[in-house]
């Protein structure tokens, strides 16, 4: 058997892909040309696949993706072709559930908004400084101060999307007492969520839901699924958080709902277009909170990603099945 690696990998990853492809050949292709010509007896691939290279292929059986993501990887005929495609997912979960109640903590408690004051040395609690409970009253009733901060234990988190990110997004909310509840296409339960709905319930998630966390991978059916007509079935007093593809939303529908103040607010980690645009309205709003996709980074993701790789290296060579099997027409 013969694994293609390319583009190449440095020495000390391609010496761990060796030791695990044991008996197996690994050719580590430093070019193109190179590449085309050793991919022509390959059993399996690791990297970059191209059409060029696909057509050079004459019993490919296994390909394995350097990325979780596949819409920019799988084309035509890649799709319609007989082997298995494997994918990156799972490296990233926790890291991205963190950063999700990141945001679902600085809207809660209105962090955003005082290191905006902070920068102009600004003493001025959201609610208002006249609504503080005295040391002579206490705080026996409810002031605006108090409404204008969310107690989480109160408040339901909907994820759109249960996969292995939903579900660990799902976990964390659940440590803070949060609801949690789910819509999947696939998926109908995980240990965080005692039942997730179909997709066809999307509209009832909105409708409950305090934020809306859009988890979902971009699949071949479903970009802009949240456009105009599921933003205005959300809470105004809810908050949209993006952490899946930024196709998944339009970002003009959602600019125009904040405009219109028919949503709280909005945390986003994925664009439409990247970089976002720096005369984007989005910038300048203060209810929302942008990072520059970088949801997923974290010192532990390039030892999880060479761990997959060496896994599914491993048993492709011990005819084992492969961890993280895609659906190439689903994109996921």
């Amino acid at each position: 058997m013969k694994l293609v690696v390319h583009p190449p990998v440095e020495t000390a990853r391609l010496s761990r892909i060796r030791e695990a492809a044991g008996r197996m050949d690994v050719v580590n292709a430093e070019d193109g040309p190179t590449a085309l010509r050793e991919i022509g007896d390959a059993d399996a691939f690791f990297g970059k696949l191209t059409p060029e290279l696909l057509r050079q292929a004459r019993q490919l059986r296994w390909v394995q993706s350097p990325t979780a993501s596949l819409e920019h990887y799988l084309f035509p005929e890649l799709i319609e072709h007989p082997c298995v495609v494997t994918n990156m997912r799972g490296l990233f979960s926790d890291v991205i559930a963190d950063h999700v109640l990141g945001f679902v903590l600085c809207f809660a408690r209105n962090l955003h908004t005082y290191l905006a004051q902070q920068a102009t040395g600004t003493w001025a609690p959201v609610g208002g400084e006249t609504e503080r409970a005295t040391f002579t009253s206490g705080p026996g009733t409810v002031n605006e101060i108090d409404r204008r901060h969310l107690h989480l234990a109160d408040c339901t988190l909907g994820v759109v999307g249960v996969g292995q990110i939903g579900a660990e997004i799902a976990r964390r909310a659940r440590a803070f007492g949060m609801t949690v509840i789910g819509v999947d296409p696939v998926v109908t339960a995980t240990d965080a969520i005692e039942s997730v709905w179909p997709l066809e319930r999307l509209g009832d998630l909105l409708g409950v839901s305090d934020f809306v966390v859009i988890a979902a991978p971009h699949a071949s059916d479903n970009a802009r699924m949240i456009a105009a007509p599921q933003l205005r079935q959300m809470k105004r007093s809810a908050y949209l958080i993006n952490i899946g593809r930024g196709v998944l939303v339009d970002l003009t529908a959602l600019t125009e709902a904040l405009q219109a103040g028919t949503l709280a607010g909005a945390a986003f980690d994925v664009f439409e277009i990247e970089p976002l645009p720096t005369d984007h309205p989005l910038w300048r709003m203060p209810n929302v909170i942008l990072t520059p996709h970088i949801a997923g980074t974290s010192p532990r993701i390039a030892e999880r990603h060479t761990g997959v790789l060496l896994e599914n290296v491993r048993r492709f060579a011990a005819g084992e099945p492969l961890v993280n099997m895609v659906d190439k027409r689903r994109w996921f």
